[in-house]
């Protein structure tokens, strides 16, 4: 999802390359160093992705598509938590 954020922001709201790659590349650390604390529990996981959706909507705020897909992702990701709740108690 990260990688899809950076030609994004170079074509549609021409970012420097340069720069949508280091900020891509920030984020893809960040997101490798939460997946690896995740692997302890799965509410590490649950807690590391909300706040991968939550940067991921933040960045909307300087590339407006990213808003969008940032809130059909968090959708998508609500819904995987609810679900996976859902199954979990049955």
């Amino acid at each position: 999802m990260i990688g899809l954020a950076i030609p994004v922001a170079i074509t549609i709201e021409h970012v420097h390359a340069s720069l949508a790659g280091i900020v891509g590349g920030v984020a893809a650390a960040a997101a490798v160093v939460l997946a690896a604390g995740a692997a302890r529990g799965a509410r590490a996981a649950m807690i590391g992705g909300t706040i991968l959706q939550v940067l991921l909507i933040v960045a909307g705020l300087k590339v407006p598509a990213m808003l969008i897909l940032g809130v059909i992702f968090a959708a998508l990701w609500a819904a995987s938590i609810w679900l996976g709740q859902r199954l979990g108690a049955a």
